[in-house]
């Protein structure tokens, strides 16, 4: 477990899945939240870029997964 805290606190990871879950708690439907999720994941990534850093699909996809994971919170409700 200690692994995984770790994991996530490295490149801060942890915002990646903490944004993306609170815009699939915001979304009304599964096409806002993809939509906003995969827009707002490619922007953080481009910004990286930008930045002189590199694009990292891991955040990219922990982005979504927490959008993902956000709007099943939201459904189960």
């Amino acid at each position: 477990m200690k692994r995984i805290i770790e994991w996530l606190k490295s490149s801060n990871r942890w915002k990646h899945v903490a944004g993306g879950i609170v815009i699939g708690l915001g979304a009304d439907d599964n096409y806002c939240a993809a939509y906003a999720g995969i827009g707002v994941a490619a922007a953080l990534e481009l910004k990286d870029k930008l930045w002189g850093g590199k694009w990292d699909w891991i955040d990219f996809g922990l982005t979504v997964g927490g959008v993902v994971v956000g709007r099943l919170i939201k459904i189960a409700i």
